[in-house]
């Protein structure tokens, strides 16, 4: 009994050894819930910021050297690398496109020279011309060996393109200058791959074509043959008075007016634009990018045309001087061929 107390005792001293060494837990430790975080504004992203800014740019042009140097223009429009958006519509001849320029349903359009003065006094001033992109590349072609000079023309039939606009009336000047207008007879067509087609057809002996159409026809006839330069025919008829300018950009003014910021992007990537279509160094490109546009079928042609075909870009006063002599070479010649009156300055946009 005396042992059973003790061993009580001992495990009674234990266990009050045990809890009074024992630490108590830790309470809780407070926490507070953090504040919630002010919601972070989304980060400006660069596509987002240019769809905010982009203006949507209408282009008309047509099928020839004024849309082939506009050709990677387009395509770096299509992939989103441009400050504008970008509608573009080609077509085959001024027709197509006179009425909606006259209604304003393009904000740009490239046209031939004279056209620009023709819409301008039709329109009361509401279209300017704002760049030329086309000088020259007027040629008539033979399928035989008879015209070495414009005189050679007389009694002939001529085809051609362009009824209404620069070529109807540069090759009226020349005939005019060489005093047989009424010697010649012109037939025109609507388009110029129609007439390049019945030149290579043999269908047609003598027409007046634009690069890179003369090319095409004699790719594909090789019994064609150049019997005369209408640049140099020019030059001998005025004199150093003027250039031939075949083709100009044109605009409306409430555009350029309303939306300045998208107009001087518009100059400057189209400016890029023909220089690298005008570059040899990028020849293969700007040919399949022409065949890729629809405006030349195969890419050999487009090669042998583009050097031909007098693409350039002149602005401001330089281009003011060049077309102004111009179009006072064709209206002391025919005053409907700039629409009836020689345009005031108001016509020139020079920035």
């Amino acid at each position: 009994m005396k042992n059973l107390l003790s061993l009580i005792l001992a495990i009674t001293l234990i266990l009050s050894l045990a809890a009074c060494g024992a630490t108590p837990a830790p309470a809780a430790p407070e926490t507070s819930s953090p504040a919630p975080a002010a919601p972070e504004e989304p980060p400006s992203s660069p596509a987002l910021e240019k769809e905010k800014t982009e203006t949507t740019v209408r282009v008309a042009a047509l099928k020839g050297p004024t849309a082939m140097g506009m050709v990677k223009l387009m395509e770096e429009a299509e992939a989103g690398e441009t400050a504008n958006k970008y509608e573009f519509t080609l077509a085959g001849s001024p027709d197509e496109i006179v009425g909606s320029i006259v209604k304003g349903e393009f904000d740009i359009a490239a046209v031939p020279t004279n056209l620009a003065a023709t819409l301008y006094n039709k329109t009361q001033g509401k279209v300017q011309l704002v760049a030329l992109n086309t000088l020259g590349v007027l040629y008539v072609i033979e399928a035989g060996d008879t015209v070495q000079s414009v005189a050679d023309l007389a009694g002939k039939t001529v085809y051609a393109t362009g009824k209404g606009s620069t070529p109807e009336f540069a090759l009226g000047y020349i005939l005019d200058q060489n005093g047989i207008r009424d010697q010649v007879e012109v037939v025109y067509k609507t388009e110029h791959a129609e007439l390049a087609a019945l030149l290579s057809q043999g269908q047609a002996e003598l027409a007046l074509l634009p690069q890179p159409f003369v090319t095409t026809a004699m790719a594909q006839n090789p019994d064609l043959r150049v019997a005369l330069d209408l640049t140099q025919e020019w030059d001998r008829a005025a004199q150093g008075a003027s250039q031939l300018t075949m083709g100009c950009i044109i605009a409306q003014k409430s555009f350029l007016e309303e939306n300045a910021d998208a107009a001087a992007a518009f100059l400057a990537e189209y400016q890029t634009s023909v220089e690298f279509a005008a570059s040899p160094d990028h020849l293969d490109e700007t040919a399949a990018l022409v065949v890729k546009q629809g405006i030349l079928p195969k890419e050999p042609v487009a090669k042998q045309a583009l050097p031909q075909c007098g693409i350039t870009f002149l602005a401001g006063e330089e281009m003011k001087q060049i077309a102004s002599g111009f179009l006072q070479v064709l209206y002391d010649a025919d005053p409907q061929a700039v629409g009836g009156t020689l345009p005031d300055d108001g016509l020139y946009f020079v920035g």
